[in-house]
Order: structure tokens, then C-alpha cells, then sequence
């Protein structure tokens, strides 16, 4: 495997996250310059941490695709991988019994 390969789910989180961050920064900004609403009392963080989970979540799904896609795909064969040993694994074992 390529290192390119072995840290896609590790690039994906990464990638993830920094929407995450850049979505709060301009939530944030916006109600600061009132034009989103502050939400009520003290509840500024709260509404702005939300209002950028919201807004994070659809742009990750359009603009990360390409990582999801490596990322299911090395998850993909290190499960295949995982179910050879197991079958090889249980031959083994009834090889050893009859």
C-alpha cells in the first residue's frame, strides 16, 4: 500500500473538520455583523456551534466525495482481508479436527 493510501480515513476527518471550522468562523462572523440572528439569551455559541454543524454537514458530502470513495475503499480491503484470515483461519481448524 501506498502512505497516500494507509491515511485516507485519516485525510477525511481532517478535511471534515476544516469545513467544520471554516463554517464556524463565517457562522460566527455573519452574527457578529447581525446578519444572523444572536439566538436567545446566552445562547450565542450554542446557536452558532449548530448553525455550522448544519451547514457543514452538506457541503462534506458534495466536496469530499473523492475521499469518502478512497476511504470505503481501503476499508473495503482491509475487511476483505480480514475474512480471508478468518476463512483460512477455520480451515485450519477443520483440517486439524477430521
Amino acid at each position: 500500500m501506498s502512505a497516500a493510501r494507509t491515511s485516507a480515513a485519516i485525510r477525511y476527518t481532517a478535511m471534515r473538520f476544516a469545513i467544520f471550522i471554516g463554517c464556524l468562523v463565517v457562522v460566527g462572523g455573519l452574527v457578529q455583523f447581525g446578519l444572523l440572528p444572536k439566538g436567545l439569551g446566552d445562547s450565542n455559541f450554542v446557536w452558532v456551534v449548530l448553525l455550522a454543524l448544519v451547514l457543514s454537514a452538506p457541503l462534506s458530502f458534495v466536496l469530499l466525495r473523492k475521499q469518502r470513495d478512497a476511504m470505503s475503499e481501503q476499508l473495503v480491503g482491509k475487511v476483505d482481508k480480514a475474512k480471508a484470515r478468518l476463512d483460512a483461519n477455520r480451515t485450519q481448524e477443520d483440517g486439524a479436527v477430521q
